[in-house]
């Protein structure tokens, strides 16, 4: 793991997000996902870190950003965190969780809140080795905007 390489995202990395995306069970098109980064990249309150590999490939990318509202005070939310199936298990995300919980205190934040599908069993373990609980489980739900 010594050529990972932790770094804020660019627009260059518009496909390379997009394809880990679609791992992470989430597909969306390129033109898509530079867009949303595009917009992203403008915001205070948000960051995307990449992580590179030796050839300067995007192996793994995290979204946070600061979610304040009435009933707490301010978290650091990751908003997405995906590492490619072929470099799971080498810490990249043990890393990039790191860099959630420096990022959220240098913002004002009490704590770092993560939501895994309770599929992902993995994940959850992954999330409390790392000191994490589980607080609660919910329903998701969606109504689309005409």
């Amino acid at each position: 793991m010594s050529d990972i390489t932790i770094r804020l995202a660019t627009l260059d990395d518009a496909s390379q997000l997009a394809w880990l995306a679609a791992q992470l069970g989430y597909p969306t098109t390129e033109a898509d996902m530079a867009w949303r980064l595009a917009e992203l990249l403008q915001q205070a309150n948000d960051a995307i870190w990449v992580a590179t590999g030796g050839q300067g490939d995007v192996v793994a990318w995290m979204h946070l950003y600061v979610d304040r509202n009435l009933l707490t005070n301010p978290v650091a939310m990751v908003g997405g965190l995906v590492v490619d199936s072929a470099h799971r298990r080498q810490g990249i995300g043990r890393i990039l969780m790191l860099h959630a919980e420096v990022w959220g205190r240098a913002h004002g934040c009490e704590a770092v809140y993560i939501k895994s599908n309770v599929t992902r069993e993995g994940a959850r373990e992954f999330y409390e080795s790392l000191g994490y609980t589980v607080i609660k489980t919910q329903y998701a739900l969606l109504k689309e905007l005409e």
